[in-house]
């Protein structure tokens, strides 16, 4: 099981920590000094997925020497103000079979992403790729 919490520390400022015992800080203030926890949600949604695509692209013996994976995404008007649409890029350097990395994205989205699985329920994601090395 994995457990968290938040602790209140100034202003609309907090340190959250899980099961790992990593701290975080966040900011729900308007002139922000740390991440928001929606642009947490994002962030974990680019790191669950990129791990995906490196673990894929490492068993397919695929040549990548770079992967960067950005968001970005739009909220509704009226609250729970949650994301309802998400563009996720992909910058894969090295000279990588095409096909390779469009399954190993697909894999990540459709089947091995447990953050884009909740995601979904509430926004649609699309993804784009962009090679650096051809």
């Amino acid at each position: 099981m994995i457990s968290a919490n938040v602790l209140w520390t100034d202003k609309e400022r907090y340190i959250g920590e899980a099961t790992s015992r990593h701290a975080i800080v966040m900011d729900t203030a308007p002139e922000k000094t740390a991440n928001s926890p929606m642009e947490l949600v994002l962030i974990a949604l680019c790191g669950c997925t990129a791990s995906d695509v490196v673990g894929i692209l490492r068993k397919k013996r695929e040549p990548f020497t770079s992967l960067e994976v950005s968001a970005e995404g739009e909220r509704a008007q009226g609250y729970p103000a949650v994301y309802t649409q998400i563009n996720l890029r992909y910058r894969v350097g090295g000279k990588v079979s095409h096909k390779s990395v469009e399954d190993a994205v697909k894999l990540s989205k459709e089947k091995y992403c447990s953050v884009s699985a909740m995601l979904e329920k509430t926004a649609k994601i699309k993804f784009e790729i962009e090679y650096l090395d051809s």
